[in-house]
């Protein structure tokens, strides 16, 4: 989350309409995604899907979660050598699916990485802009932003809610 951006909290506009075509690049019976950003904290979820889904840890060989320039959120990025942590979010239902693409940033492409101990491909946001040189830690976003990105997140998805019905 990730994520965010200009569609989510962080982001300028407000704006809830996807990207056209991201999902459809999803296999429909895709209930699964890896969650490297924002998108791995429980108060994140609560709030964009109304409950948070069961989860193992994934990792991602040859990428890197970066920091993204004036975002609170990152970007999972091809490096090799590196190896980015998440988690692997499970049952998502296509009403997830269309919450989390509105949600997400339309710099982000969906797109499917392998991710060690998962036969299949797992769809992700992968970032395809600027990044940081530094890398996102986590530890720092739940020190310094979840709670006030939290309650964006509430607000846009209250917003998004008025505009789906």
């Amino acid at each position: 989350m990730t994520e965010g951006g200009a569609r989510g909290p962080a982001g300028p506009r407000g704006d809830t309409a996807a990207p056209a075509g991201r999902l459809s690049s999803l296999a429909p019976q895709a209930d699964t995604l890896f969650a490297y950003g924002t998108l791995q904290f429980g108060p994140v979820l609560e709030e964009l899907l109304g409950r948070v889904p069961e989860a193992d840890l994934g990792v991602a060989r040859d990428r890197r979660v970066a920091a993204l320039p004036k975002r609170a959120y990152p970007g999972l990025v091809a490096e090799p050598g590196r190896i980015a942590s998440g988690l692997v979010l499970q049952g998502l239902t296509p009403a997830d699916w269309e919450i989390i693409d509105a949600f997400e940033d339309e710099l982000y492409e969906l797109r499917s990485v392998r991710v060690m101990g998962w036969e299949e491909p797992v769809p992700t946001f992968v970032w395809t802009d600027v990044v940081a040189e530094r890398d996102w830690h986590p530890e720092e976003f739940a020190a310094d932003h979840l709670h006030g990105y939290t309650t964006l997140c509430a607000r846009w998805r209250a917003e998004f809610g008025r505009r789906t019905r």
